[in-house]
């Protein structure tokens, strides 16, 4: 067995239930949904397999109904991250040496026990907890998890299988390492499957690490641990540390063994990561390896032979879905004077049709933002608009947290294509509007390109396909995820690769092997078959 070869194929992706009323699997969730809607869970630290009870606790609860209490989480002290540190180095020397095709199965039965076993408490964690509806907490928990489980296991076998070719009297290899030392993991509230990928590509590859989760998503988060478990996971290769940010990050920041962040977040966050990092840089065993994928400004840019109801549906699903909480969400628009009355028409009767609140109602289209900071932070720009004299407010504009974080999808019509909701990432329902002159569309093109630091992702929506390779070469460096006449979110894995750049991260593409080959030092081995005896070129003479 020892000698097989294994060849693990490109998965197909996970197929998306649909939850149509009086299937089976709406049955499930919405089962699932009241069974942990009418329980309160403990959620400790687990460092190297144990649970450990701090006794510093805090509430999880529900963004719709933020009363309601679904879970209380102990917070690490400083002993606990030393020892998680401790755990992941300790279970590394184990891991990076079995078979990669151990670490492959477990990815395998992970991804299966999500599919089968555990779909509906995942999913309804992440309801719950991270407040979506039921679609996009079945793309995220279930779908996306699943295939970045599986497609993993196809990049590494891919890299593992670049090897270099037989030279003149020599055989070559390349062994691909671990690092050498722990990562350090940094998930983000909005997607379980990104606190999920941080980890496992990151463990596929033979490291281990010490895991930071949001404190707003510990509710899947905590379920995914038990899957990983589940799953064969030996203890302490994934470290589950919930706690303090600041505090955490200190200490695993100043350690030698520091080996690498994997981090998804806010710029200013990653930015302060890697400033430490680099007046740390002397004390580290190795250079760590940075990745970090982090804020957007995402944009939709129309031409003008873009159809309207096209356009209009993208800007307010690309925009609205998940309350605007993904960094791939858009945020800004600019659309041609020509199309925009019929355009605007569309898009403010698809808004009216929103429905809001619980997300244990599939109905409703919006749920509420993830606390009261968000909340308050994003009421901050809808009020900014509303008294400023270069900004109308064309839908929603209101909110309400008398119970829980809900906000109006909100459409701002702007003069000033460089007003503060044009240039800043708010993460919420919000977008923007910025009608241009069509015989000015070179010139905001340029506009478009120039405006946000960020550059994450974007799309052009045009009929003229040499507006879109216009549009397209222009905005080349605008986005990291470009779409023809589509929406800018969405991104499956094995088929767009994610990540941006300039203020949006190092783009080191995840749900492809791109990302997994920053999880490994690579060894050039060279075996020369018969070693030379004599020091002299062939035109020496003796």
């Amino acid at each position: 067995m020892n000698n097989a070869i294994f060849d693990f194929t490109k998965p197909e992706n996970e197929p998306v239930q649909t939850y149509l009323p009086g299937s089976n699997e709406r049955t499930l969730l919405m089962e699932e949904l009241e069974r942990q809607s009418s329980q309160q869970i403990e959620i400790p630290l687990i460092i190297g397999g144990k649970e450990i009870k701090t006794g510093n606790t805090a509430n999880v609860v529900m963004p719709h109904d933020h009363k309601h209490i679904l879970a209380t989480f102990h917070k690490a002290r400083k002993e606990d991250v030393e020892l998680a540190i401790e755990s992941a180095m300790k279970a590394k020397e184990l891991w990076m040496d079995i078979s990669w095709i151990e670490r492959a199965s477990i990815m395998y039965k992970a991804a299966d026990l999500i599919s089968k076993k555990y779909r509906y408490v995942l999913n309804a964690a992440t309801m719950l907890g991270q407040n979506k509806n039921a679609y996009q907490a079945e793309i995220d928990a279930a779908c996306e998890t699943i295939d970045f489980l599986r497609f993993n296991v196809h990049f590494a076998s891919e890299i593992f299988n670049n090897q270099p070719g037989l030279g003149e009297n020599n055989i070559n290899r390349l062994e691909y390492r671990s690092l050498e030392g722990f990562v350090f993991t940094v998930s983000p509230f909005n997607f379980t499957a990104i606190a999920s990928n941080l980890n496992t590509s990151v463990v596929m590859m033979g490291n281990t690490t010490v895991w930071k989760p949001a404190t707003t998503s510990l509710l899947s988060s905590y379920y995914l641990m038990k899957i990983f478990k589940e799953a064969g996971m030996p203890d302490g290769v994934i470290n589950f540390v919930p706690g303090s940010g600041a505090m955490i990050g200190d200490i695993v920041l100043h350690h030698r063994d520091l080996a690498g962040i994997h981090f998804t977040g806010s710029t200013a966050t990653f930015n302060h990561l890697w400033k430490t990092v680099g007046n740390n840089v002397a004390n580290y065993k190795s250079y760590p390896k940075l990745v970090g994928e982090t804020g957007g400004k995402d944009f939709i840019f129309a031409h003008n032979s873009a159809d309207p109801i096209e356009l209009a549906t993208a800007i307010v699903s690309g925009a609205f879905e998940y309350q605007g909480q993904k960094c791939s969400a858009a945020s800004r628009a600019y659309i041609p004077k020509s199309i925009f009355e019929e355009t605007k028409k569309h898009i403010i009767e698809k808004v009216a049709a929103m429905k809001i609140g619980d997300v244990a109602d599939l109905d409703n289209f919006i749920n509420a933002v993830i606390d009261e900071s968000s909340f308050d932070n994003i009421m901050s720009y809808i009020k900014y608009a509303n008294e400023s004299a270069d900004a109308e407010i064309i839908a929603g504009g209101n909110g309400d947290k008398s119970k829980g974080y809900f906000i109006e999808p909100t459409l701002i019509l702007t003069t000033d294509p460089h007003f503060k909701t044009m240039e800043e990432e708010i993460f919420g329902p919000v977008m923007t509007l910025y009608v241009y002159e069509d015989d000015k569309f070179d010139e905001t093109l340029e506009l478009c390109d120039s405006t946000s630091p960020y550059a994450l992702t974007g799309s052009i929506f045009a009929r003229d396909k040499y507006a879109i390779v216009k549009a397209c070469k222009a905005l080349r460096y605008a986005a990291g995820n470009f779409y023809y006449n589509d929406k800018p979110s969405g991104a499956m894995v094995g088929q767009q690769p994610f990540g941006g750049a300039r203020g949006s991260g190092t783009n080191d593409k995840a749900g492809s092997s791109l990302n997994l080959l920053r999880w490994v030092s690579p060894r050039t081995i060279k075996e020369t078959l018969i070693s030379p005896t004599d020091f002299k070129y062939g035109y020496m003479v003796d």
